[in-house]
């Protein structure tokens, strides 16, 4: 079997795509930069990332399939599922060669399988989307910490930014050790090479938190509740609307 040899990139499987058709050689599955070839497998090419291929197919792509499907793609590689890159690569294959839109032929197993993942990754980003929750520290920035099922941050960030600009934050995803900061006029990607604290449970400790958050904290949660009708409780159905894994870091629903 042939392989191809790649960075784990989305930019580097674009660069993926472009090669195989530049040298009218496929892979029959992808290999990254440190893994192994399998016994009876050989490696075909060591694809070298190279942004100007890359979005050479990205934009070819948009004259076969819509902007929407486009963008599902993007969502579908956050998911970080086994062979993610193995379906794509596929389906960006079926998508040029094909005469016409292969995005509602969901009698394809490949298609079939990116809008499956993709609704899977946008219920997420929705979720995190309602379920974080800022708290101040003492030098003013607001901190949020987040654990989702996928890589959903980078589709929050629109969000956020637009919906929180006024203020400066931190959204970090204890999960995968990142996050964003945000200083009313630019975002940076951030990780720490050796996280503590509230970077690894999600919650400012007294110390380092503002002096009225603790207040405010109390007053919401006390909310919450107050508006809360007993009668009308059903634990089941909260759940699955707000997901238990969200609790820990939500102050009305902490304690």
């Amino acid at each position: 079997m042939r392989y191809f040899r790649y960075d784990k990139t989305f930019e580097g499987l674009l660069t993926a795509v472009f090669d195989a058709y530049a040298r009218r050689q496929f892979p029959e599955g992808l290999l990254s930069e440190e893994e192994p070839a399998p016994l009876f497998g050989e490696v075909a090419l060591t694809v070298v990332t190279d942004p100007v291929k890359a979005d050479r197919v990205w934009k070819g792509l948009g004259r076969h399939i819509s902007a929407s499907a486009c963008a599902a793609l993007t969502y579908v590689w956050l998911s970080e599922q086994p062979g993610v890159d193995a379906l794509l690569f596929r389906y960006l294959r079926k998508a040029i060669d094909s005469p016409r839109s292969i995005e509602l032929n969901f009698g394809d197993p490949d298609v079939l399988a990116v809008s499956k993942w993709w609704r899977k990754v946008n219920n997420e980003r929705e979720r995190t989307m309602q379920f974080f929750r800022f708290q101040k520290a003492a030098d003013g920035t607001y901190f949020a910490a987040v654990a989702p099922l996928y890589n959903v941050l980078p589709l929050v960030l629109p969000y956020a930014t637009d919906r929180f600009a006024d203020q400066c934050w931190l959204l970090y995803d204890l999960k995968r050790s990142y996050g964003y900061y945000y200083d009313k006029k630019d975002t940076l990607e951030v990780r720490f090479n050796d996280p503590e604290g509230h970077l690894k449970d999600g919650l400012l400790s007294p110390d380092i938190m503002d002096k009225e958050e603790l207040l405010f904290q109390q007053m919401w949660k006390a909310y919450f509740q107050s508006i809360a009708i007993k009668e009308r409780l059903n634990p089941r159905l909260q759940r699955q609307h707000m997901p238990q894994r969200f609790w820990a870091y939500m102050p009305e629903k902490r304690g």
